[in-house]
């Protein structure tokens, strides 16, 4: 039997995480999403995503905030997680510096994106059971 891997994307531009749920979607993955930080927090206390794609600038709670308090769960600290922003790449990594295994920017390219997805989760969106 198998069951898809599952990705949470968190980011609270509507058209992106649409974008995202159905690139992946279409490559298999069971893919929810969060429009912020909170948001995402609860999903992945009931949800036990495989990876995370979070964006930065969120409302309610951003994404640094939100990679801080998944590193400091034992149960999250080692959930791969792939930031995907609009920022600076210096205005993010010197806030998650060794707390995220990814950095895109933001325009992306969604192929690339999923490509990267499936290397962190080790090839298609369906684990064997």
């Amino acid at each position: 039997m198998t069951t898809a891997k599952r990705v949470l994307v968190v980011d609270d531009d509507l058209a992106v995480a649409e974008l995202l749920r159905m690139a992946l979607g279409n490559e298999g993955f069971d893919v929810a999403t969060a429009g912020n930080g909170a948001a995402g927090l609860l999903a992945i206390g009931t949800r036990r995503p495989d990876l995370v794609i979070l964006d930065v600038v969120m409302p309610v709670m951003d994404g640094l905030e939100t990679v801080r308090q998944l590193r400091d769960r034992p149960e999250t600290a080692h959930l791969p997680i792939i930031m995907l922003t609009a920022c600076a790449a210096e205005d993010v990594l010197g806030g998650s510096t060794g707390q995220v295994d990814l950095y895109m920017a933001k325009p992306f390219d969604p192929d690339a994106l999923v490509a990267a997805v499936k290397r962190m989760l080790g090839g298609t969106g369906e684990v064997s059971e």
